[in-house]
């Protein structure tokens, strides 16, 4: 027997919908590329998407087409985002942070019909001109004024002058809701990067998910800042779950740096922002600097790469602000899990808590989770650590013109490639990388962990811990340290600011001071690049 409801599907449209009808003069601000701050609302984000979506039609874009992006945070790329998934097209956003070789090669997988493009990114498209063949053409995201003089990349559209030939009396389309909305590539740092392709469904269904009050607890009353791109996994899907409930919403532009932003939070009344802990780290400094504190802001969400406690505290102490400490992956939209306190563990004392909160979370409804090994599958008693795997309705099922996935088992769980464990309370802590986990006289060392205890150092601004090969342990700890200006610490010195923090087997064996650290293009360690700068080192107690 089937229930009697009603069946509309959930479609991205439908978000933009909602938020037109009934949040419709509420503020989006972008910082424009062209310089000054922009302001319209949710009804004029809703009437210029359809205006996209009419001039899309027009250029011969159907359902199933790959519509690329190469753009910043920004009133224009919200108007992408939902002009072309509403349309039925899908919106692939492009990581320009990525290596030409690697965007050219996304592009032509993708099989992109159109790009979009900001200002910004002209120079490195006409330096990619001649890789990129499939294109029918190239929108640039300005009006007439800034539009470039000339130009080596055929059909050369302007984007304002597109959406000024519209008249906006365009009906979004009913479709199933299975159908293909947008499309991300994962920024792996060994091979060719792999696509993710998301559903209206399992956007919808997402929305849903970071918009409850123990995860994001997002209301219309809120002004969200996306740091986090909106080419780094939809911005951790902000952009929908933003007219969901129908919030303010503030986007950054190119500007991203401590000063920026703070300037955008204070101006803007900023309650909630999300990013990853190299931003952070970046705002801190700078309100240290200049002896301020983040006024009205209630939380801030960090993702991406793990959260150092010191961080945590720091907002906390310092401003008043709730961490959000959360994980995911492009493979799963990308939100696994939120670390929210439980009522039974909602009152432990600060450094109880404050452990607690370094943690990743427990997973929000929808996804599974489970820890594997040799022998299948792991207890959740917060000791055990093996391969985190997980499913669900938001969770990739394969990647984008591929046949199979060596990622995914037998019963369809996702392998992450993580190593983690699970506590009887559903907390999932990642204790490392597969591949970046340290292997010493046979057990395990957690990169992480030695990395986050460095960075709790006033004096670390960053840390990266590797293996090292070594004649008795097979690997030992190096421990590779940015210094803060005008630091003179030392190895003895962060030596010993590790004793009585972490196992005494697990002590770096020596540490390096450089002057940075390489990054991957969303901002995490590159620990390939520096597993290879360090390939052969020898390290003193070998």
């Amino acid at each position: 027997m089937r229930g009697l409801m009603m069946d509309r599907p959930l479609l991205i449209s439908s978000l933009l919908t909602h938020a037109e009808r009934h949040h419709g003069t509420t503020e989006i601000v972008s910082r424009s590329v062209e310089g000054p701050i922009h302001r319209t609302d949710w009804a004029g984000i809703a009437g210029r998407a359809r205006r996209l979506a009419q001039a899309l039609t027009r250029l011969g874009v159907r359902p199933g087409d790959r519509i690329g992006t190469l753009a910043w945070n920004g009133y224009r790329h919200l108007e992408i985002y939902y002009g072309v998934s509403g349309l039925g097209a899908v919106c692939h956003t492009v990581n320009p942070r990525l290596f030409p070789q690697q965007i050219a090669y996304i592009v032509n997988h993708a099989e992109d019909r159109y790009l979009f493009a900001d200002l910004t990114f002209m120079p490195l498209l006409e330096a990619l001109a001649d890789h990129l063949t499939g294109l029918a053409g190239v929108v640039v995201m300005t009006d007439r004024a800034h539009m470039p003089a000339a130009s080596k990349l055929p059909n050369l559209l302007c984007y304002e002058e597109l959406l000024a030939a519209e008249d906006g009396a365009f009906d979004w389309p009913d479709f199933d809701e299975n159908t293909a909305a947008s499309l991300c590539y994962t920024s792996g740092t060994t091979g060719n990067p792999k696509g993710v392709l998301y559903s209206h469904r399992s956007t919808v269904l997402h929305s849903f998910s970071i918009a409850l009050p123990d995860v994001m607890a997002l209301s219309a009353a809120d002004c969200v800042m996306p740091v986090v791109p909106m080419f780094h996994v939809n911005a951790w899907g902000l952009p929908y779950a933003g007219a969901m409930v129908g919030c303010k919403i503030v986007f950054p532009g190119a500007k991203m740096d401590g000063a920026s932003l703070f300037e955008l939070i204070e101006s803007e009344r900023v309650t909630m922002t999300a990013g990853v802990p190299t931003i952070w780290l970046a705002l801190l400094t700078h309100l240290r600097g200049i002896g301020r504190k983040l006024d009205g802001v209630k939380t801030v969400v960090i993702g991406g790469a793990a959260a150092p406690a010191a961080m945590i505290e720091a907002f906390e102490r310092e401003h008043g602000v709730d961490v959000l400490h959360a994980w995911g992956m492009t493979e799963l939209s990308p939100l696994g899990t939120a670390n929210r306190p439980k009522g039974t563990n909602a009152a432990l004392p600060p450094d109880e808590a404050l452990a607690l909160k370094a943690k990743q979370g427990r997973p929000v409804y929808g996804v599974e989770m489970r820890i594997t090994g040799d022998g299948g599958d792991l207890p959740h008693d917060g000791r055990a650590f093996g391969d985190l795997k997980v499913r669900g309705p938001w969770v990739c099922s394969a990647y984008f013109k591929e046949e199979g996935s060596a990622s995914h088992d037998s019963e369809g769980w996702f392998s992450t490639g993580d190593v983690a464990t699970i506590d009887p309370d559903g907390y999932m802590q990642i204790t490392d990388r597969s591949k970046d986990v340290i292997k010493s006289g046979g057990e395990w060392i957690s990169s992480i962990e030695l990395e986050n205890t460095a960075v709790g150092h006033p004096e670390v601004a960053e840390a990266a811990a590797i293996g090292i090969k070594h004649p008795k342990w097979d690997e030992r700890p190096l421990l590779i340290v940015v210094r803060r200006p005008g630091s003179e610490l030392d190895k003895a010195g962060l030596l010993a600011f590790f004793e009585g923090r972490i196992a005494k087997w697990w002590m770096p064996d020596d540490i390096v001071f450089v002057d940075e650290l390489p990054h991957t293009a969303t901002g995490k360690l590159l620990k390939t690049k520096l597993r290879e700068q360090f390939r052969d080192y020898t390290l003193p107690t070998a």
